[in-house]
Formats: structure tokens, C-alpha cells, sequence
């Protein structure tokens, strides 16, 4: 983890104001919080997160998001229309995914839109870190919800901001989810040449 934190500490961030705070939990605290924050979302518990969830999107963005979250649940072998299937899943995230490790990632709560670049600057080089390293890592923007019972939970200031949740740990070849890639577009979709 050291490894890791100190290469995603080299991401740049405007006037070097590295605004990343992180909280790394494993062990017997990982188990505890993963047990608060499912019995939250098993039981429907309504959530604040700090950074609010998109309120709307283009139609190729819908389109996109659409056709990723078919192919995810297809993998898994999980029909669209199967609701205790895709609560299942959903709820795997509170478990993170069974990674033996969460990351936590913080910033001061008076920050602007630039340090939340500055943060998923940071969030990239740490996960391409820890490939580097041979360890996977997901992402995970559902478990942000809970901020305020996550904050009191590890001790954390209320006014921080609670960014994002990366599940770490080796990946298991066998896994459903493992077998499933997103489809991305080919750059000359998103880019505009001009000479």
C-alpha cells in the first residue's frame, strides 16, 4: 500500500495543492463498516453522499450507461428483469466485492470542482498503481452514499468530503464479473481533428 500511495502522491493538482486525503481499511474495521453500510443499503436506508449522483445525461450517455449495465448483469447471468438478482449484485458493493481492502478517498469539504479534477487524477494513478503491482481495484461510487455513517464510523470530520470508494485486492480469475469488459469507444468518435 505504501507503493501505491506514493506513486498516486506524483499526480499533479492545480497549484500543487494535493487536496487528497485517503483512508485505507482492512481487517477487522473493514468488516465492521462493510456490516453497518449493507445492513444501510439492505435495508433501503435512505443516503446523503456528499458529491451529488447525476441528475441527467445526453442520450448517447444514457445509451452508453444502458448498454453497460445489460452486458454486466448478462455476465453474471442476471436477467434485467430478475429485481432480487440485481438487488443481489448492487449489494455486493457494501461487501466490497470481497476485496480485503478499501480505500477511502477525502477532501477538505470547502474545495471546488477543480480539486475533485485533482482528485480523480489522483484515483487513476492509484489504481494503475496497484496494477502495477498485480493488484485489481474497482471503483465504487454507490458506497459514498452512506458518507456521514462511513465518516463517523472511521472518525473522519464531518465537513470532509467523501470522494470515492476503491475496493483493492488480487483478482479472482473464476469470478462472473471478472469475464465482463466494457465496450469503449474507438477515439476518432471523441475526437475532433483540426490542422
Amino acid at each position: 500500500m505504501h507503493k501505491i500511495l506514493k506513486a498516486a502522491s506524483l499526480s499533479p493538482s492545480y497549484t500543487n495543492t494535493q487536496p487528497w486525503e485517503v483512508a485505507v481499511v482492512s481487517g477487522k474495521k473493514k468488516e465492521g463498516l462493510s456490516d453497518l453500510i449493507y445492513d444501510l443499503a439492505s435495508n433501503k436506508a435512505e443516503g446523503h453522499p456528499d458529491l451529488p449522483s447525476p441528475q441527467g445525461w445526453a442520450p448517447e450517455h444514457v445509451a452508453r450507461s444502458g448498454e453497460h449495465g445489460a452486458r454486466r448483469l448478462a455476465a453474471l447471468g442476471v436477467q434485467r428483469d430478475d429485481e432480487s438478482g440485481r438487488e443481489k449484485m448492487a449489494l455486493m458493493n457494501y461487501r466490497f466485492y470481497g476485496a480485503p481492502c478499501a480505500i477511502f478517498l477525502f477532501m477538505e469539504g470547502s474545495l471546488n470542482e477543480w480539486s475533485i479534477f485533482d482528485m480523480g487524477l489522483f484515483t487513476q494513478n492509484l489504481i494503475l498503481a496497484a496494477h502495477s503491482l498485480g493488484l485489481e481495484s474497482c471503483l465504487q461510487a454507490s458506497v459514498p452514499k452512506y458518507s456521514l455513517e462511513i465518516k463517523q464510523f472511521l472518525g473522519i470530520p464531518e465537513h470532509k468530503k467523501l470522494i470515492i470508494c476503491i475496493s483493492l485486492g488480487y483478482a479472482d480469475a473464476d469470478a462472473k464479473l471478472n469475464t465482463y469488459r466494457a465496450i469503449k469507444q474507438d477515439p476518432e468518435e471523441f475526437t475532433k481533428w483540426f490542422r
